[in-house]
């Protein structure tokens, strides 16, 4: 199976991660879901097509959680803490709280999707699916402190407009 690199921001950024257990949200292929667990974590990969995991069945470091977390149903993690959140190209508002709750004291949440004016490159071209200008600094602000922000365009792995955070939350 051909697996796509990690994110460069997530790659960038994963020294900073506890080695605990690392929650891939919308994992998809699980290109982090294998980074992280490369690196010697345990990780949870959700989304609501877990083909591209399939490989992964019965590897203890990892559990595979199949859920549609946008159709209505509930949480899927319970009150579980990880002490990584990873987030890329996925963008569903109403999951902000969620997922800053499912962050551990010290943990480390990695974020990166596509940014407003990313239309004029192609999809995602729907607002609804673009983060605003300082969007991910508004959902974080108050309950994790900012280790690194951007909001620019990229060339790599595609041209794109995208918005990324690496934030932790405090201890204690």
């Amino acid at each position: 199976m051909q697996v796509t690199p990690p994110s460069s921001w997530i790659a960038r950024h994963a020294h900073l991660v506890p080695k605990a257990g690392v929650l891939d949200l919308a994992a998809g292929g699980g290109r982090h879901t294998r980074f992280f667990k490369g690196l010697g974590h345990k990780v949870t990969a959700v989304d609501r097509d877990v083909s591209g995991l399939a490989d992964l069945a019965g590897d203890a470091q990892i559990e595979v959680i199949e859920a549609d977390l946008e159709g209505g149903a509930p949480w899927p993690l319970g009150m579980r803490r990880f002490a990584g959140i990873v987030v890329t190209n996925y963008l569903h508002r109403p999951l902000f709280p969620r997922i800053a709750a499912a962050l551990q004291p010290g943990g480390v949440l990695l974020y990166e999707t596509f940014g407003a004016g990313n239309a004029r490159f192609g999809k995602p071209s729907n607002p609804d699916f673009l983060l605003q200008p300082g969007e991910l600094l508004d959902v974080v602000r108050g309950q994790l402190r900012v280790v690194a922000y951007e909001d620019l365009y990229v060339e790599s792995p595609k041209p794109a407009m995208v918005q990324r955070i690496c934030a932790v939350r405090p201890q204690g």
